[in-house]
C-alpha cells in the first residue's frame, strides 16, 4: 500500500481527518480545480473567519488542534496555522508548520504586562507546497483586527511568501523576525512547552480575559 507522506497526513493536532475540518475544507476550497486557487481560498477563509485571539493559549494536543479552532471560532498564530495546514491536507495540498521568534511592536496593554516582553517565541505560520515550491502563509490576523490596529493585512496569492510586514500603515514598527525555527510536519510541542516555561513562566492565565475588549480599549483613542 502507498504510504501517505507526513505533509499530507493527519495527526492528533493537525487532525485533517476530523469531520468538521473536512467540512470546512470542502466548503472553502472554492470552485477552481487547481491547487493554487484552492490554497488561496483556504488561506482567506482561515484568516478572516477565525478571529485572532492570543489569549486562547492551550498547549495541549486538543487545545492546539485544528478542530478545536473551528469549535471556538478563535485562535492564535499557531492554531490558525494548524488549521490552515489541516484543511490544505484535506484537499491533498502538502502543508507543514513553520515557526519563528518575532518582536511584536503592536499588542494590547494587558498582553504586554502579562508577557513582560515584546518577543513572541514560536510564532506560527503555514508552509504550503505549490508547484514544488514551499511558500510561507501567515493567516493569523483577521481583517477586522488589521483595520482596527492600522495594520497592513497579509495577502497570499500562492506564488510568494506571505509574512508579517515590518511596519504598519502609519509607518510604525510592527513585526521583526529574530529567529527562524524551521518547518515541521507537526507541532514540536515538547520544544515549544520548554521555551514557554523558560520565557513565560511568570504569565498568569488569561482565560477570563477578553481580547476583543482589550483591542477596543487600546484603539479607542
Amino acid at each position: 500500500m502507498p504510504v501517505t507522506p507526513p505533509s499530507l497526513s493527519s495527526t492528533t493536532i493537525v487532525n485533517a481527518d476530523h469531520p468538521e475540518v473536512i467540512a470546512f475544507a470542502h466548503a472553502h476550497r472554492g470552485s477552481a480545480a487547481d491547487p493554487r486557487s484552492q490554497a488561496v481560498s483556504l488561506y482567506y477563509a482561515v484568516r478572516d473567519s477565525i478571529r485572532y485571539d492570543p489569549y486562547e493559549l492551550d498547549l495541549t494536543p486538543q487545545g492546539l488542534s485544528a478542530s478545536r479552532v473551528l469549535q471556538t471560532g478563535r485562535g492564535w498564530c499557531v492554531t490558525k496555522s494548524v488549521l490552515l495546514a489541516a484543511v490544505c491536507r484535506v484537499v491533498s495540498i502538502p502543508a507543514r508548520l513553520g515557526f519563528a521568534d518575532v518582536r511584536n511592536h503592536l499588542s494590547t496593554e494587558r498582553l504586554r504586562q502579562t508577557m513582560k516582553t515584546d518577543v513572541f517565541y514560536w510564532h506560527g505560520y503555514t508552509a504550503i507546497q505549490l508547484d514544488g515550491q514551499w511558500l510561507k502563509a501567515t493567516p493569523a490576523f483577521n481583517i477586522e483586527l488589521c483595520d482596527r490596529f492600522g495594520m497592513l493585512p497579509l495577502e497570499f496569492d500562492g506564488t510568494a511568501d506571505s509574512i508579517y510586514h515590518p511596519f504598519d500603515r502609519a509607518g510604525n514598527r510592527h513585526m521583526e523576525y529574530l529567529n527562524l525555527r524551521g518547518e515541521h510536519d507537526d507541532v514540536p510541542l515538547a520544544d515549544m512547552r520548554a521555551t514557554f516555561a523558560e520565557h513565560y513562566a511568570h504569565m498568569s492565565r488569561l482565560g477570563d480575559a477578553d481580547f476583543d475588549a482589550d483591542v477596543a480599549l487600546e484603539t479607542a483613542s
